[in-house]
């Protein structure tokens, strides 16, 4: 009994401590409006702002804040409540490889991680020469997520992050020559619920709502993937994939990076994800490390895992999507 009790103890401190940094609970120094990127950045909205879309699943003014948990000794700046998404356009100040990545933050599809898998991520994806793409895509339950009002897990009736994602790289791929991107070479990277969602848009080669514009006569599918700590995508028992993954022929080569103590998702999530692109034959690469933790994104420690931009370095060089000359 004492075990039992001491294992529900500990299961109870690290849910709470994930919600602390995750943002899931009360925010520091909530701001009540939008989340804006810094200058010289371009944000733009993803859809015409006479268009109905669908909410998210708790209505609210966005709103952002900082989490009362840390990440690498730093908080991490949360975004809620997010009903009109948008893209913000970090371009590279010097040699431009002509290489685009659009960035899924996480946060269990109720908040999102806007500065540890969003700003910081595009910090370095710019310096590298790639032109980054931010996507502030809605939530909460604009993906599979776990709602607190039933203590259970939930599916949204409309697609709304993967609408949001894929409306993102067709306007990128449209406007791709005015920002100097080669609309053959863009991918997708993204953390935690960013990772399913990584998946999501990967397989999808029809739009998940109806076209509107000439942004959604492009291909909305990338041309390589990059999934970091990602869930829903494992399903009991034994390494069965969600069924609502169902891997596409036309699938990009994908990278999945994850540590195997995550106490938020389990790695069978990679694992079982690894395994059906293995038997799809889709390139992929996986890439466990033995500590980590979750949502560790850019944030310098002691672990080998914060390593893992190089690997994406060699990575983008194996596949021919960076050129030799790019190092």
């Amino acid at each position: 009994m004492k075990r039992k009790l001491a294992a529900l103890l500990l299961s109870i401190a690290c849910f709470s401590s994930h919600a602390a940094v995750t943002g899931s609970g009360p925010l520091l120094g909530a701001q009540d409006r939008p989340w804006q990127p810094a200058a010289p950045a371009e944000q733009i909205a993803l859809w015409p702002e006479a268009m109905d879309i669908a909410p998210p699943a708790t209505p609210g003014a966005e709103r952002f804040g900082i989490s009362r948990g840390e990440i690498a000794g730093k908080p991490v700046t949360m975004v809620q409540h997010v009903s009109r998404p948008t893209m913000t356009v970090y371009r590279p100040k010097a040699n431009n490889t002509g290489v685009a990545m659009v960035v899924f933050p996480g946060g269990g599809y109720r908040v999102l991680a806007i500065d540890l898998e969003g700003t910081e991520v595009c910090d370095w994806l710019v310096a590298e020469g790639i032109t980054c793409v931010l996507l502030k895509y809605r939530v909460p339950g604009s993906g599979p997520y776990w709602a607190d009002e039933c203590n259970c897990r939930r599916i949204p009736q409309v697609p709304m992050a993967l609408q949001d994602a894929q409306r993102a790289i067709g306007l990128l791929r449209e406007r791709a020559e005015s920002w100097q991107v080669d609309p053959h070479r863009i991918g997708v990277i993204g953390f935690s619920a960013g990772g399913h969602l990584v998946a999501d848009v990967s397989n999808h080669a029809e739009r998940s709502y109806a076209p509107i514009d000439a942004a959604d006569r492009q291909s909305s599918r990338p041309d390589f993937a990059i999934a970091l700590y990602p869930g829903h995508l494992w399903e009991k028992p034994g390494l069965t994939l969600n069924p609502a993954i169902k891997i596409d022929a036309q699938c990009p080569p994908t990278l999945i990076v994850q540590a195997g103590n995550d106490p938020t998702d389990d790695v069978r999530h990679s694992l079982t994800y690894y395994l059906a692109l293995q038997q799809a034959k889709i390139p992929a690469e996986l890439h466990l490390y033995a500590e980590g933790g979750h949502a560790f994104g850019l944030r310098p420690s002691s672990n080998p895992v914060t390593d893992w931009p190089k690997l994406v370095d060699t990575w983008l060089h194996t596949i021919h999507v960076l050129a030799p000359s790019d190092r």
